[in-house]
């Protein structure tokens, strides 16, 4: 059975108990199949939470939550504050109530930006197929790179890690496996600084006794639907005719059932497609005043457009999204012609919508969102000719774009973005 030491990389062929021959310490690796398997997926621990720890060393004892006001919401928090409790997307109040002694940091959304890039990069070094899911996770393949790498994929998430911890400051989780359901799996079965695998032998046998509620995409109403009908885990679920789980659920039914014995053929893709940019806020008090609420919505709008921009994509969809003191969540849709990425176009589709649904506020969160996606194509010098007001709108702002950029986002605002 092979082995692998995480701290020193030794590999090695034949049987090691407990600490490696090589340095003595005790961070083994042992697999059957560990020099065979290629997917993975790295996962950063508490990744908003740890940037802020490296950059402040005086937190690193503390329990550090990063998240909105009193109203908002745990955008994550570190394994101090998760030993109380604490939970993302838990309720600001919950998580003080069990953590009242926590340090509570608002999130830098580009900063944690900027460090997510700086560990793709050290991802994509290593092989061209990196599908991110997030800014603190992805999946690669490292099939066929051993060659090239001069290691087998699991010594070079070991190295990579490492990396990782050393000169960013991070720490991360790794899962190999055979296909990216079971790595994703498998990253989460030992944070923080985990690396598990889960080989093709022991793919059913490791599935089995897990409930339904651990499948990738099944949510508590679904599962409760699953369980009322005699599917509790996997096992029930790949003992099912496939036919029947789709005639009832369609073709997440026929998924489920592939799911439930580990089957995945999706490959990893660096061009995973973005289906929406959005951005929304959770206010302090619940909010009923047009002006305020205006206000927030055109912040809203610049942050959404420059995450657009950055992206190159421009959106025929704006979707508004309220949520009432009740938690009750509202939505509403427009289409806007051309495609667009600008914050003025969002916000001029979004404000009428926002004018209709003040009877039923007030409210406690708000956001904008732009989907239908598809690349930007920039307009030519003769089409430039024919402008009409919205164009030259449009133009303007690209300046303004362009004065930010060079200067801070702060160097230029609209009167409206002081309400």
């Amino acid at each position: 059975m092979p082995s692998l030491c995480r701290d020193c990389f030794a590999w090695h062929e034949t049987p090691v108990h407990r600490r490696c021959p090589n340095c003595g310490r005790p961070r083994l690796l042992s697999h059957p199949e560990l020099g065979t398997l290629t997917v993975a997926h790295l996962d950063c621990d508490a990744f908003y939470a740890s940037v802020e720890k490296r950059d402040n060393p005086d937190l690193s004892q503390f329990p550090v939550i990063v998240g909105g006001g009193r109203r908002g919401v745990v955008s994550t928090c570190c394994y101090v504050a998760r030993i109380a409790g604490v939970r993302s997307a838990m309720p600001m109040f919950k998580a003080l109530a069990l953590c009242p002694d926590a340090v509570i940091i608002r999130p830098r959304m580009d900063h944690y930006a900027a460090v997510s890039r700086e560990i793709r990069a050290r991802m994509t070094a290593l092989t061209p197929l990196v599908e991110p899911l997030s800014l603190d996770e992805a999946f690669m393949d490292l099939g066929g790179t051993e060659r090239l790498l001069g290691a087998p994929p699991a010594l070079s998430m070991a190295r990579l890690a490492a990396e990782i911890e050393a000169e960013i400051g991070v720490s991360v989780s790794v899962g190999l496996s055979h296909n990216k359901y079971l790595a994703k799996i498998a990253s989460d079965l030992d944070k923080p600084r985990g690396f598990s695998v889960i080989g093709r032998a022991e793919t059913v046998d490791f599935l089995a006794p897990r409930p339904v509620r651990s499948i990738w995409g099944v949510g508590a109403a679904f599962a409760a639907r699953l369980e009322a009908d005699g599917y509790r885990t996997n096992a029930d679920l790949s003992a099912a005719d496939p036919v029947r789980l789709t005639a009832i659920h369609g073709s997440m039914g026929r998924r489920l059932w592939e799911l439930a014995q580990g089957i995945d053929t999706r490959a990893v893709s660096p061009d995973h497609e973005t289906k929406s940019i959005s951005s929304e806020t959770t206010f302090d008090d619940d909010l009923n005043d047009t002006d305020a609420l205006c206000g927030h919505l055109w912040r809203l709008s610049v942050r959404t457009s420059d995450r657009a921009k950055a992206k190159g994509l421009v959106g025929a969809t704006v979707t508004l999204k309220l949520k009432t003191a009740g938690f009750k969540t509202l939505s509403r849709q427009t289409r806007t012609e051309p495609a667009t990425n600008h914050a003025q176009t969002l916000y001029s589709a979004a404000e009428p919508l926002l004018r209709r649904m003040l009877e039923s506020g007030p409210y406690r969160l708000i956001g904008i969102g732009l989907s239908t996606l598809s690349q930007h194509v920039h307009h030519t010098e003769t089409e430039a000719l024919f402008e009409d007001r919205s164009d030259a709108l449009r133009r303007a702002e690209d300046v303004t774009d362009g004065i930010r950029a060079r200067f801070g986002t702060g160097a230029i605002l609209r009167g409206r973005a002081l309400k």
